[in-house]
């Protein structure tokens, strides 16, 4: 609950049931058992967060956001939601990974096949297996929580920093709080990752759940409350793992190409630099790059270090907005 008046904050994939709803009809229970209608606001499919109103919603609670900028692993993490069906369930953690990327397959994210900042798939050699084409379904173990539906196949995928937990995350659990020892919200739940990496074959929590970090969802549910949609960075140039070249020394996102006028282009950066760290969080591979630069609102600037010759160099980006 984001204000006294009933705006609330949850996941693009849980009002929409991952674009399987167009015009969804959504009510809301509170815990000491009244009902309401709620109204869309908005959604942001590329972080998978959204907006909702309760209609003449009253004297509510609103949660109080905590800097997630200053988790560190090891913190306490209590996960609330209603998993497997179970209203009003905790369950206790640990931070267990900081700025963890994933690449979840959405139906609802837009094709943004025109922008840059796409990840590159090398081109295999005889003796690699063939990799999928960009765009097709990525074979993670991660996948949307939505309790009693199988992952839909989306043909676009999100790239998402995320905080991992082990606090016990099911089905259902999608929407809710991660909140520390205080009460304070340092994450939305957003996504669980399974052994068989398809979420058909796993049903329970293994241990491994995933949040968007408060700062994050603070900013997104803010920017829909103003205007119905959330602005993102853009860097304005395709990349890879750097850790897929032959030669590799360091691993980071390796840039293959950089779009004329464009922020990278404007901040000097060439094909052929690794980026290795993007707004203080670490750059091991292409998605990582791509999460830290959507995480960011479009028109931002953020410190981004490269190694280029074997030397590495610190420069400020200004970004663009996707």
């Amino acid at each position: 609950i984001l204000s006294s008046d009933g705006y609330v904050l949850t996941n693009t994939h849980v009002v929409t049931l991952d674009a399987a709803e167009g015009q969804p009809t959504i009510r809301a229970t509170t815990s000491d058992g009244r009902i309401y209608t709620a109204k869309l606001v908005g959604t942001d499919p590329l972080y998978d967060l959204a907006v909702v109103k309760l209609v003449d919603a009253s004297g509510l609670t609103p949660i109080e956001f905590a800097n997630s900028s200053a988790l560190n692993v090891g913190d306490r993490a209590i996960a609330v939601g209603a998993p497997l069906g179970l209203s009003s369930t905790v369950t206790d953690g640990i931070v267990s990974a900081l700025n963890r990327s994933i690449e979840i397959a959405s139906s609802a994210a837009p094709d943004t096949g025109s922008q840059s900042d796409q990840r590159r798939t090398p081109t295999p050699t005889p003796e690699q297996s063939e990799t999928p084409d960009e765009g097709t379904q990525p074979d993670t173990p991660w996948f949307f929580d939505l309790p009693g539906q199988t992952p839909r196949a989306g043909s676009e995928t999100i790239s998402i920093a995320v905080i991992q937990t082990d606090a016990a995350i099911n089905p259902g659990n999608s929407g809710g709080a991660l909140v520390n020892g205080k009460g304070q919200l340092i994450g939305i739940n957003v996504a669980i990752a399974t052994a068989s990496g398809t979420g058909s074959g796993q049903a329970g929590s293994i241990g491994v759940g995933f949040a968007i970090p408060s700062n994050v969802a603070e900013r997104v549910s803010a920017e829909i409350i103003e205007s119905g949609t959330a602005s993102h960075g853009l860097l304005g140039a395709t990349v890879r793992a750097a850790s897929s070249e032959a030669d590799a020394t360091v691993a980071g996102a390796l840039i293959h190409e950089v779009t004329p006028d464009g922020a990278a282009a404007k901040a000097g950066l060439a094909p052929g630099d690794i980026v290795t760290e993007f707004g203080g969080a670490p750059i091991t591979s292409a998605v990582d790059l791509t999460a830290q630069v959507r995480a960011a609102a479009g028109g931002s600037t953020a410190e981004l270090s490269y190694v280029r010759g074997g030397a590495t160099h610190t420069v400020e980006v200004t970004l663009g907005t996707l």
